[in-house]
C-alpha cells in the first residue's frame, strides 16, 4: 500500500496522505463564507485545524479567504472615527468608556477606513506600557505585541501620512522588533528619551546581547547597555511625567 501511493506521488507527510486525503476532504466542503478563520479552513481541507495550509488546501477553499483573526488594541485621540459599510463609529467615545478600543483584521480586511486628525502614531511593544502610558494630545496609541504585526500592518496602511514612533524595551529582541517593523515603515521612528539614561543604574537588568546585533545605527544609549551587558524595561518610562514632553519633541 505504501509502496503504491508513494509512486504515485502521495508520499505521507506529518499531518497525514498529502493529495489523497486532501481530495477527499475537498469533495465534501459545504458552502463556505466569504472569510474563514485559518484554524476553521485547515480543519476543512486538512487534517486538522493546526495543520498547515498549503497552495492545495487554500485553492480548495475556493472564493473564501483564509483569515488570522488578529486584532489590534488602540487608544485613539479625539475624533477619531472608524467607517465601515456598516456605519460609523466614534473611537474616542467608546474608548472614553472602555479605555480602549479593539479593531478587528475583518474590518480592516473589509475596507475601515479613518476619519479624523492623527498628529502622530505611537507603537508600544508591551501591554502594561500601552494600558499606563500618559496620553498625548492628538497621538494614536497602538499596542504592537512582539513579532505579531499582521494586523498593525493592515492598520498601517490607513496612517501613511502620519509621522510613526516606535517605544519598546531596550534589549536585543527589542532591537530585533523595532527592525521588524521597519520593514513596513521605513520611517519610523525610534523613541529613547535622553531621560532614560537614568534609569541604567537603578533599572539596568542583566542581559547578553549577542555579538552579531548590529547596533550601527542605535541610540546611543542602546549601545551603552550592550556594551554592559544590561536590558531595560519600558514600563518606567511610560509612567514617568517627562514622557509625554520628550514624544512630544519628536514631532
Amino acid at each position: 500500500m505504501l509502496a503504491a501511493l508513494t509512486a504515485r506521488g502521495l508520499a505521507p507527510t506529518p499531518d497525514g496522505w498529502s493529495e489523497l486525503g486532501d481530495a477527499q476532504r475537498a469533495e465534501g466542503l459545504p458552502q463556505l463564507p466569504d472569510q474563514l478563520n485559518r484554524r476553521t479552513a485547515a480543519a476543512l481541507v486538512a487534517p486538522h485545524s493546526k495543520a498547515t495550509l498549503t497552495d492545495r488546501r487554500l485553492a480548495a477553499l475556493g472564493d473564501a479567504e483564509a483569515t488570522h483573526d488578529g486584532s489590534v488594541r488602540l487608544r485613539p485621540p479625539q475624533g477619531l472615527v472608524a467607517i465601515t459599510p456598516q456605519g460609523r463609529v466614534d473611537l474616542a467615545a467608546v474608548a472614553a468608556v472602555l479605555g480602549e478600543v479593539s479593531i478587528p483584521e475583518r474590518a480592516l480586511s473589509a475596507g475601515l477606513a479613518l476619519e479624523g486628525t492623527i498628529r502622530a502614531a505611537l507603537l508600544v511593544e508591551n501591554l502594561g506600557a500601552f494600558c499606563d502610558l500618559r496620553a498625548v494630545d492628538g497621538w494614536l496609541l497602538v499596542h504592537v505585541p512582539g513579532w505579531d504585526t499582521a494586523t498593525v500592518a493592515r492598520l498601517l496602511e490607513r496612517v501613511v501620512h502620519v509621522p510613526l514612533v516606535h517605544f519598546g524595551d531596550l534589549d536585543p529582541n527589542g532591537v530585533r522588533i523595532l527592525r521588524h517593523l521597519r520593514a513596513l515603515r521605513s520611517d519610523l521612528l525610534w523613541f529613547v528619551p535622553e531621560f532614560w539614561t537614568e534609569l541604567v543604574e537603578a533599572k539596568g537588568l542583566p542581559g547578553i546581547w549577542p555579538e552579531d546585533l548590529d547596533l550601527g545605527e542605535a541610540p546611543a544609549l542602546v549601545r551603552e547597555l550592550a556594551s554592559r551587558g544590561l536590558w531595560l524595561e519600558q514600563e518606567p518610562v511610560a509612567v514617568d511625567p517627562r514622557t509625554p514632553a520628550s514624544l512630544e519633541r519628536m514631532l
